[in-house]
């Protein structure tokens, strides 16, 4: 009934969008009667990824971090917010993998909130109150703008944790006046409750630029576009190519962008404003370009081509086809 985690892994992609519509149909139906998922934000921890090791500091008291002598005040700072299914097995893959690819880069603050112990099942997932967790995380970055620039802060989210990083850039403005540079959306979730308007999710004016990477549309990810600028690799297509199952698609989102991380493949994912993949294909679409991933945001934000944005990719690494889209 509830679609355990590991449930949901093994069934085929057309069941599980029926289960998610039906779940969601049945939950609208009772009119958010249904209470949302309250996460115990007490049990919440920041967790400083270092090539020593990881430490982990309470959410509510984000200063204990941002003051600690881990954690270097003159560097970038990149917050990981990871969703359900950004993992199967521990330690998180995701958070690894970006990590590394921000080791590669040099230097950097790399900080990761986990959600994935709170979201065990569908209910929780998809009735997760992401503005609690959001606001919590928004008033920590209020704190971290005492110590750093809000230019050295970009927040990353996958999954659940795109609209828990957007509810954080919302929390910020509110109290600062002023945008977060970047907020990235790793195909930001579809939960249900988002249908009935009761939760809002990621969307353009969180932060000053919204780049969003569509991997799993329909299913576990968003189709609408909801940044600044939104990619689709593999178009409106369910499934990313290599994958047969939807967590792979969903978790290809974070693949695509450690990819796009690593030094030399700024360019790995050019992508071509279009309205479809068939168009693109085609050669219908003018070729106005941009790329998608880590160098989104060395333009100027005035300067980037908004819009939806089309690509192919590869089955296996490098996914990226560079100017071959």
């Amino acid at each position: 009934g509830e679609f355990g985690k590991q449930t949901l892994l093994g069934y085929p992609l057309e069941a599980i969008a029926a289960g998610i519509h039906s779940f969601c149909s049945a939950a609208v139906a009772t009119n958010g009667t249904e209470p949302f998922f309250e996460p115990d934000l007490t049990r919440m921890n920041y967790v400083l990824m270092t090539d020593l090791g990881n430490y982990s500091y309470p959410l509510a008291q984000a200063g204990l971090l941002w003051s600690s002598p881990l954690f270097y005040k003159h560097l970038d700072t990149v917050i990981l917010v990871t969703g359900w299914l950004t993992t199967i097995e521990e330690p998180n893959e995701a958070a690894g993998a970006l990590y590394r690819a921000y080791r590669a880069r040099g230097e950097f603050n790399f900080v990761v909130i986990d959600t994935v112990s709170l979201l065990n099942t569908l209910y929780t997932w998809s009735s997760f109150n992401t503005n609690n967790l959001g606001s919590a995380l928004g008033d920590g970055l209020v704190e971290l703008v005492e110590y750093v620039p809000v230019q050295s802060i970009h927040l990353i989210g996958h999954s659940l944790g795109a609209h828990i990083s957007g509810a954080a850039g919302r929390r910020f403005q509110e109290v600062k006046g002023f945008n977060l540079p970047r907020i990235t959306g790793l195909d930001p979730a579809n939960p249900c409750f988002n249908e009935g308007e009761n939760l809002s999710g990621l969307s353009r004016g969180d932060a000053d630029l919204v780049d969003v990477i569509h991997s799993n549309v329909r299913v576990l990810g968003k189709r609408d576009p909801i940044g600044d600028i939104d990619f689709y690799p593999n178009g409106l297509n369910s499934i990313q190519p290599g994958c047969y199952t939807i967590t792979c698609s969903h978790s290809r989102a974070w693949e695509y962008y450690a990819e796009s991380v690593l030094p030399g493949n700024e360019r790995n994912f050019v992508a071509v404003k279009c309205n479809g993949l068939g168009a693109l294909i085609s050669g219908l679409c003018r070729k106005r370009t941009a790329v998608m991933g880590f160098a989104v945001g060395t333009n100027s934000s005035s300067s980037i081509t908004k819009g939806n944005f089309f690509l192919r990719v590869n089955s296996a690494p490098p996914y990226g086809r560079g100017e071959n889209y």
